[in-house]
Formats: C-alpha cells, sequence, structure tokens
C-alpha cells in the first residue's frame, strides 16, 4: 500500500483476554485514553465512535474483529478539519501472546502521502499504548492528562 503508515509495537505483561477487554471495553478505553467515551459494540461492520466531553473525535467502522488475536477498524479523524479532510485511515491492531507477555502492534496507515494524521500520530500512539501497558501492568496509566498545546486528543 501506498501512502503513509505509522507502526507501534509494545510487550505488554497480560493475558490474550485482558488486553482484547482493553481494546474494546468503553470503561478502560476511557482510563488509558485521556478520557475519551467509546462507543461501538466491536463487531464486523459495526460503527464505532471515540468523544471527549461530548464532542464527536472520531468514527469509523469495524472490518474485522478476532477476540484476542486482530481487530482492525477504518478511522476517520472528526475534529481537527485538516485530519478530516485527508479522509478515512485504517487501524490495525495484531494481538500475539509472547510467554506471559502480549506482543500488541498497532499499524495505522493512510493512502495518502505525507498525512498529517499520520505524522501526528507518532506522538499520540506512544501515550496511549504507554498507558494501556501501565494499566494492565500497575493498575495505574503513566499519563493522567494528555500533554498536548490545550487541544483534545488525538
Amino acid at each position: 500500500m501506498s501512502g503513509s503508515t505509522f507502526k507501534y509495537t509494545s510487550y505488554i505483561r497480560a493475558t490474550p483476554e485482558s488486553l482484547w477487554s482493553a481494546l474494546t471495553s468503553t470503561d478502560v478505553i476511557k482510563q488509558y485514553w485521556f478520557g475519551m467515551k467509546a462507543d461501538s459494540d466491536w463487531k464486523v461492520g459495526s460503527k464505532w465512535k471515540f468523544y471527549f466531553d461530548g464532542e464527536l473525535m472520531d468514527s469509523g467502522e469495524i472490518l474485522e474483529s478476532v477476540p484476542q488475536r486482530r481487530l482492525v477498524r477504518s478511522w476517520l479523524n472528526e475534529w481537527k478539519p485538516e485530519f478530516k479532510a485527508e479522509g478515512a485511515s485504517r487501524c490495525a491492531y495484531e494481538l500475539e501472546p509472547i510467554g506471559a507477555s502480549m506482543k500488541l502492534t498497532i499499524t495505522h496507515s493512510i493512502e495518502r502521502l505525507n498525512s498529517q494524521l499520520i505524522g501526528s500520530l507518532s506522538e499520540a500512539w506512544p501515550m496511549c499504548i504507554s498507558n494501556l501497558k501501565s494499566l494492565l501492568e500497575t493498575g495505574e496509566v503513566a499519563l493522567s492528562e494528555h500533554p498536548g498545546h490545550g487541544e483534545s486528543p488525538a
């Protein structure tokens, strides 16, 4: 696929069940994604939406859902006009057991060269996944507030 891609891998001491639950549970997502409210049933063909303080931030469709192994969704940024103008991107989560841990690989891509959205994700994804890892391993997130410049989370 030509275009722009961001790929991030993290190793998390968690079970396949707990990691999958964290990726698809509204209550858990809100903890590690800086207060973002998720709305979806995470089934193929279903819509998903992320809200922050009641404002729609991101939306899309669930393209693949294999519990504890793989989740793929289309992703449209709704809050920043220049990102929304780029159109929908694709985000794939790959979960792989490695001993007592899980390898989580996120590949976020769009069929657009030099995508501003994908460029912004190089900071946003590591913050969210660091929070997810800390939450699953210690019960607390690493960052309680998004360190952006007064903007809503990505």
